[in-house]
């Protein structure tokens, strides 16, 4: 297998340029037509991936997913026989339009497509955001989409070129498409809470999932891959890959990004060494513009640890309180000014489908990249203060020469765990 970059992507990307965008005019545009088929094609066919595409089936009509790509056979033919079960009249993926190994996603969008869903881990992201939007494609990605600053730089620079194309991009904060969460948002819009003034966002809850064992013979790569979450370089440890969906509300509330971070965080339950080398909990105060602090805390336990959970994010402001999870804002008393019911909410990981094709179908792209990337780099900013122990600025982190993704990748290589971070030892990149 030929090993992969960053930095080879993106000198093939420009050389290679103007011979991709003669090929990509022989298949379908980007922009589909109202009444042409959206033809999907998926990056990343894990647990997420295959929920994406269950989605997206659900989302609109003439929606067909006809490419799959993913870096393990075993994954990919899971996920087309789920798939193809449960919407067979939709599905249209024959044997050569399903893409194995390091380099399938650029068979994926060398494919007949105009919409592709990207659900790789996250260390990938800015890598296949580029090539996507490189070929053209409307794109909905899953969160986050990055694991550092270099690759937040690559995605914004995306986010700048499918502007310019015209292309529509959708991301997997799928708060911003919940009614409940958008008709709270309105009421702070509209200054029902008065002047923002201290904001809290948790995410405090169990493991997502136990690693898998490493089988006689599996490599490095193959290995941390199979356990992409308790690795920073793919996951950017949970306050990035799983916290970033509470930051990305606050971000929302606030209409900006904090200007710098103070954390703490470690291992208190992850001693084992093949939890990988991400912590377990972290607590962050982020500094935002005006003086708003907003206090941010994530933690994963093993089940049935009896410790107190909340997924959660609140905003104090001059005239009350806003439980915004909740749907409800209160007086500084308590009393009720304003409910939505749960009732009428509705299913926000199928709206964001469906808000994008309208999208894609009117001729009018919507762009969510810049948002998420944003948040992404909320959350790394608050991992990189927990790791070093310092303040660190938003300057500091977009600016970040820490490149935690490989230079290259290859099924043989050499890939130490890394040592967990030690705040006052681990430096500041």
């Amino acid at each position: 297998m030929p090993e992969k970059t960053r930095r080879d992507f993106l000198k093939s990307t420009a050389a290679g340029g103007a011979a991709l965008a003669a090929n990509l005019s022989l298949l379908a545009n980007a922009h589909a037509a109202g009444g042409e088929t959206i033809k999907v094609g998926i990056i990343g066919c894990g647990s997420r991936g295959t929920g994406a595409i269950d989605n997206v089936l659900k989302s609109a009509p003439d929606v067909k997913l006809v490419a799959m790509a993913d870096a393990f056979e075993d994954h990919l033919e899971a996920s087309y026989n789920n798939i193809a079960k449960a919407h067979a009249d939709k599905v249209d993926v024959p044997k050569e339009r399903r893409f194995v190994g390091l380099d399938a996603f650029e068979k994926v969008l060398a494919c007949d497509i105009n919409y592709v869903i990207l659900a790789t881990p996250p260390g990938f992201r800015p890598t296949h955001l580029q090539a996507a939007v490189a070929a053209n494609k409307n794109i909905f990605t899953e969160k986050p989409v990055g694991t550092d600053g270099p690759g937040i730089r690559m995605v914004l620079a995306a986010a700048e070129e499918a502007k310019k194309k015209g292309l529509a991009i959708a991301a997997g904060t799928q708060r911003r498409h919940q009614t409940g969460y958008l008709e709270t948002l309105k009421r702070l819009r509209d200054g029902q809470l008065g002047d923002l003034v201290a904001a809290r966002c948790y995410w405090n809850g169990n493991y997502v999932w136990e690693p898998h064992s490493r089988k006689p013979g599996m490599g490095d790569l193959e290995f941390q891959m199979r356990n992409w979450y308790y690795y920073t370089w793919l996951c950017g440890d949970h306050i990035v890959e799983q916290h970033v969906h509470n930051l990305d509300v606050i971000n929302w509330a606030l209409g900006t990004h904090p200007k710098s971070a103070v954390g703490m965080g470690g291992r208190a339950n992850r001693t084992d060494p093949r939890y990988g080398h991400i912590y377990d909990h972290f607590a962050v105060d982020f500094e935002y513009p005006n003086g708003v602090h907003v206090l941010s805390m994530c933690r994963q336990t093993p089940p049935g640890s009896g410790t107190a959970n909340s997924i959660s994010e609140a905003l104090a402001g001059s005239q009350g309180y806003c439980q915004v999870d909740g749907y409800t804002i209160t007086d500084h008393k308590g009393g009720k000014l304003w409910s939505f019911s749960r009732r009428q909410d509705n299913e926000p990981y199928v709206q964001e489908h469906t808000d994008l094709i309208a999208a894609i179908r009117a001729g009018k792209p919507f762009n969510e990249l810049k948002n998420v990337a944003e948040s992404t780099l909320t959350a790394i900013l608050g991992r990189m203060s927990a790791y070093t122990g310092r303040q660190v600025s938003w300057d500091q982190a977009f600016h970040s020469k820490e490149e935690l993704m490989p230079h290259s990748l290859d099924w043989n290589m050499s890939l130490p765990t890394p040592e967990v971070a030690v705040p006052g030892k681990t430096k500041l990149v």
